[in-house]
């Protein structure tokens, strides 16, 4: 899975910060809440992955303020709900996973479990942007029952809340694999992503495929998974953002050619990654950027991936 600019893009905004600090009542709450969750790609273009680092928790942090006068905001919820969840995962999760490659357990069990909370905390408001979108169908997907009729009934617009609330819940369980009541709630994720791309196979310009790559790789072949899926998907990913985002790739190396021990493959696809210009495709810029950081520290650990 890869993080997009979509929701990058929105967070911190001066003067909604002043909105949130007066209190964001009536039509000013309004007015900030619109702010925050409309134009602007600052983010996504940056080349400077610890600058935004810094500045995403303070934009999230304001629009959790703007929320409290703006509680069933739906644009706000969406935002918050991918904001968290690529947040948690371009530097929580992220820096959990350099831990564990420099086995620094105890440092990776603790950054993990502060990206499990972070999005928990995504995937609560992507449940309340579910409700609002369509009555009671956050609440059906949280409790489980009822999820195949009130997935059969969103629509296209609802793509968005779907992917980035079922991201929030996969990654939670993701990091939190010790949680068996949490694993066991992996088939309503899933069914998310599913009714999301049976929707709108092309939305995020690949990021659906980007998911299923992922998922796939891990899922036997008896069971419609396995190396040719992950594949398939990763080729559909990459056809989808015409050949210009680096993550497919990246995720490919490890979910399929790390359990292969094809070190050669493996070498070769993050050597094609580095030789990439971020700069080519100014929206994907930021996202390039931090896939090409993980195909670095991931080559700089070969004899630690391969036997």
């Amino acid at each position: 899975m890869t993080t997009t600019p979509t929701h990058l893009t929105r967070l911190a905004l001066l003067a909604a910060l002043a909105l949130a600090s007066a209190g964001c009542s009536g039509l000013a709450g309004k007015v900030a809440a619109r702010a925050l969750t409309s134009g602007g790609d600052a983010y996504a273009t940056d080349d400077d992955p610890e600058l935004v680092r810094d500045a995403v928790p303070f934009g999230l942090k304001t629009m959790e303020g703007v929320l409290e006068s703006q509680p069933r905001d739906v644009a706000l919820l969406q935002s918050l709900t991918a904001g968290f969840t690529q947040y948690g995962y371009a530097f929580v999760a992220a820096d959990a996973d350099e831990a564990d490659l420099a086995g620094k357990l105890e440092t990776a069990k603790a950054l993990r479990l502060r990206a499990r909370h972070l999005f928990l905390r995504a995937r609560g408001y992507g449940f309340r942007a579910l409700d609002e979108r369509q009555a009671g169908l956050g609440a059906a997907l949280r409790s489980g029952r009822g999820v195949a009729a009130a997935l059969a009934a969103t629509r296209r617009e609802d793509v968005p809340a779907l992917y980035w609330t079922a991201s929030a819940w996969v990654l939670a369980i993701v990091n939190g694999k010790g949680e068996m009541g949490l694993v066991a709630e992996l088939p309503v994720p899933i069914a998310m992503m599913e009714r999301a791309r049976a929707l709108d196979e092309g939305w995020g310009e690949g990021a659906l495929h980007e998911f299923f790559l992922s998922y796939l790789a891990g899922v036997a072949p008896a069971e419609g998974g396995g190396a040719w899926r992950a594949l398939a998907e990763r080729d559909r990913a990459l056809a989808l953002s015409l050949n210009k985002k680096l993550g497919p790739r990246v995720a490919y190396a490890e979910a399929v050619l790390i359990p292969a021990q094809d070190r050669a493959a493996f070498a070769a696809e993050l050597e094609a990654v580095l030789k990439a210009d971020p700069d080519e495709t100014p929206r994907y810029r930021l996202v390039n950027v931090l896939a090409q950081r993980r195909a670095r520290s991931l080559l700089e650990h070969l004899d630690d991936l391969f036997l």
